[in-house]
């Protein structure tokens, strides 16, 4: 549970510093979300996963938006992060996506997982469309997911 909680206080400040840049930037013009950009938003996901599970952290930290990147510092930093918070995102037994909630250029891509003892967890990534169209992964949080996965 320690885990969760340095998770919950690294999240909640990544989360305020997207929210800060936001503010600050103030909003691009808001482009509807497409079925394309619902299957882009599961790739972006799929790949950090798929790059996690390779232990790329290069690949993995290019899937971060601009805000956790800076935040982070370095891509051997942020996998140090994402293995020993995220043990779960860093090594699922089984994934399974939801449909996404999109409003604008902000999403949020909820994924079922088990972890390797058979835990369920729902883990929700807030992902955010980039000026080059790129969506990438602005935050996550990992929950206990009380119901059951087949």
């Amino acid at each position: 549970m320690k885990i969760m909680s340095i998770f919950a206080a690294s999240l909640a400040w990544l989360l305020a510093a997207a929210t800060l840049a936001l503010l600050v930037l103030g909003p691009s013009p808001v482009m509807p979300f497409t079925p394309a950009d619902e299957q882009s938003v599961r790739s972006v996901v799929e790949g950090q996963l798929d790059a996690f599970a390779q232990d790329d952290a290069a690949r993995a930290f290019a899937l971060a938006a601009p805000n956790v990147r800076q935040a982070v510092g370095t891509a051997p930093v942020f996998m140090a992060m994402v293995r020993r918070n995220y043990p779960v995102v860093y090594r699922p037994a089984s994934v399974a996506f939801l449909k996404p909630d999109a409003e604008g250029d902000q999403v949020i891509q909820r994924v079922q997982m088990t972890d390797a003892s058979g835990d369920a967890w729902l883990v929700i990534y807030s992902l955010q469309r980039q000026k080059s169209n790129a969506w990438r992964i602005t935050g996550c949080q990992v929950v206990p997911n009380k119901g059951h996965m087949a």
